[in-house]
C-alpha cells in the first residue's frame, strides 16, 4: 500500500496530481482545506490537501464481500487506518465552493455509493465531505459493510452525530405565545392546529387561538373550524391594539397559538406588516414554516427575509410529497435555528413528528422510506 499526501489550489488540480502519480486506481483517504496566513492577516490563500493511497495492481478489490482482498492479512487494513490517523487530518468542514467539482471516482466503491446517495438527497458539499471523511476511516479500519443497507446505516450514524449538536425538539411550554410564520402555501394554519391539538390532548394545556391572517380568503374560517373542533376560543387581530386586547383576554390560558398571513415572501412589506400586528416583546416562541417541496434557494431567501424578526426553530412540512430531505440539514448548517417538527400529511393532529437526530438522520439515509420514533 502506497500512501502519499498531495496539495493544490483547487480540488480538481489536486485530483489531477493524484491520478498522474498514483494512477486511476488510487483512492482518497481524507481531505481538508488549508488557509495561509497571508500578509498582516490579508490576502489569505486556500489550498486543498488530499491523502491518497494505491494498492499494487495485482491486488483484487471487492469491498462488499467477506474474505475479499481488502479483508486479507496481506492488505493489513488496520495499518491503513493507523496511517490515516498518523497524518493528523482533522474532521474539518470544507467550504462549499471548493468542493463543487469534487471527483469521487477515486474512492472505494462503497464510499462512492455513499457519496452518490448523499448527493441525490442534495446534501450540501461540506456535509458530504465531512461524512465521507468519517466513513473512509471506518471503512479502512473495519470494512464491515456487506451491502447498501450497511452504507445507509453508517451515513445515518454520522448524520445523527452532526444533528446531535443542533437544537431539535418540539414545544418546551416555557413561553406563553407560540407563533408560526412563513410564506404562502406551506401549511402554516394546519401545522399550527396540529401543535395546538397535541398540546391540549396530550399535555392537557388550556389553549386559545389568535389569527392575524386577514388577507387570505377563508383563512379565518379555516382556523375557526379547528377552534370549533377543539372547543377553544379564537380572536382575529387586524392591528397591534387588537393583539394586545386578545393577549389580555387570554391572560388565564396556558398557551396562545398565533397564525399569521402567508404572502409573497419577496415583498418586504409582509414582514413589516407582521411586526406591526404582533408584539415580539411578548413571551413569544416563533417557528418559521418551510415546505420540503420548495427549492433550497427559495428557503434561503425566505430565511433572509425573516431575519429581522426573532426565529427560534424551523418546521418543515410536506415530507410526504417529496423524496429529497437533505435541505433539512443544509438549512441547519446555514442558519442558527433548530428544528421543532416535520409534518407528513394533512391529518390533525396525527401527521406531526417531533424532530430528533435519529428521525432526521434516518429520513435522509433511507431516502423516502417511512420514518418513525427514534
Amino acid at each position: 500500500m502506497k500512501i502519499k499526501k498531495f496539495s493544490a489550489p483547487t480540488m480538481p488540480e489536486a485530483m489531477k496530481l493524484v491520478r498522474e502519480e498514483l494512477g486511476k486506481d488510487a483512492v482518497i483517504l481524507n481531505s481538508r482545506v488549508l488557509k495561509s496566513d497571508g500578509f498582516l492577516g490579508l490576502f489569505k490563500k486556500t489550498k486543498i490537501e488530499l491523502l491518497a493511497a494505491v494498492e499494487p495492481k495485482d491486488e483484487e478489490y471487492a469491498p462488499y464481500k467477506k474474505g475479499s482482498t481488502i479483508l486479507s492479512k496481506e492488505m493489513d487494513v488496520e495499518r491503513i487506518g493507523n496511517a490515516v490517523k498518523k497524518q493528523n487530518f482533522p474532521q474539518k468542514e470544507i467550504e462549499a465552493d471548493t468542493t463543487k467539482s469534487a471527483d469521487f471516482s477515486l474512492y472505494p466503491p462503497p464510499i462512492k455509493d455513499a457519496a452518490r446517495m448523499m448527493e441525490e438527497q442534495e446534501l450540501c458539499s461540506q456535509v458530504v465531505i465531512k461524512v465521507l471523511s468519517a466513513l473512509l476511516e471506518r471503512f479502512y479500519q473495519k470494512n464491515e459493510w456487506q451491502d447498501f443497507s450497511d452504507i445507509r446505516m453508517n451515513i445515518a450514524f454520522e448524520l445523527e452525530k452532526m444533528l446531535s449538536e443542533k437544537a431539535l425538539g418540539g414545544l418546551t411550554f416555557k413561553r406563553k405565545f407560540i407563533m408560526v410564520a412563513g410564506p404562502t402555501g406551506v401549511g402554516k394554519t394546519t401545522t399550527l392546529a396540529k401543535i395546538a391539538a397535541e398540546s391540549m390532548l396530550k399535555y392537557d394545556k388550556k389553549i386559545a387561538f389568535i389569527t392575524t391572517d386577514t388577507y387570505r380568503i377563508g383563512a379565518i374560517e379555516q382556523l375557526k373550524t379547528y377552534a370549533g373542533i377543539l372547543d377553544v376560543p379564537i380572536e382575529v387581530c387586524y392591528s397591534m391594539a387588537d393583539f394586545k386586547h386578545a393577549r389580555d383576554r387570554f391572560n388565564e390560558y396556558d398557551h396562545i397559538f398565533i397564525d399569521t398571513a402567508g404572502r409573497n415572501f419577496r415583498n418586504e412589506k409582509y414582514v413589516k406588516d407582521l411586526r406591526e400586528a404582533v408584539d415580539f416583546d411578548a413571551n413569544l416562541e416563533t417557528f418559521l414554516v418551510l415546505s420540503l417541496t420548495s427549492k433550497e434557494r427559495d428557503m434561503i431567501d425566505i430565511c433572509n427575509r425573516f431575519s429581522s424578526i426573532p426565529i427560534d426553530k424551523f418546521i418543515f412540512t410536506k415530507a410526504d410529497e417529496t423524496y429529497n430531505y437533505g435541505s433539512i440539514l443544509n438549512m441547519l448548517e446555514k442558519f442558527p435555528y433548530g428544528v421543532a417538527y416535520i409534518t407528513n400529511g394533512q391529518d390533525v393532529p396525527d401527521d406531526l413528528i417531533e424532530a430528533s437526530p435519529g428521525r432526521i438522520s434516518m429520513l435522509i439515509a433511507k431516502a423516502g422510506e417511512t420514518f418513525g420514533s427514534s
